[in-house]
């Protein structure tokens, strides 16, 4: 059973900083990207970040870049998303998601989502 699971979201003041999980099983790790998407309340699901490790390559949005970093731990099945300088903008459920190989925002296997909400 393919499983994506994330963690550490919770309420944070603006400008401190949060570690996001996501803890993947089900199928074989290294032949997906894994991506982080959020969607706050009556807004469209926005791709923030995704990380191709057979790639060698990430990607930030420009709404993240300079603030979130990914990173992954092949060895544990886990994809990073560590956030810094947090902004009320930022608050939003995050998802991670599973695509075949490279990064492309499509998503064929999606987690539950973790609640991100940074106060002013």
């Amino acid at each position: 059973e393919v499983q994506l699971v994330e963690s550490g979201g919770g309420l944070v003041q603006a400008g401190g900083s949060l570690r996001l999980s996501c803890a993947a099983s089900g199928f074989t790790f290294d032949d997906y990207a894994i991506a982080w998407f959020r969607q706050a309340p009556g807004k469209e699901r926005e791709g923030v970040s995704c990380i191709s490790s057979g790639e060698g390559f990430t990607y930030y949005a420009d709404s993240v870049k300079g603030r979130f970093t990914i990173s992954s731990d092949n060895a544990k099945n886990t994809v990073y998303l560590q956030m810094n300088s947090l902004e009320p903008e930022d608050t939003a459920v995050y998802y991670c998601a599973a695509e075949p190989l490279v990064c492309s925002f499509i998503g064929e296997y999606w987690g539950q989502g973790t609640q991100v909400t940074v106060s002013s």
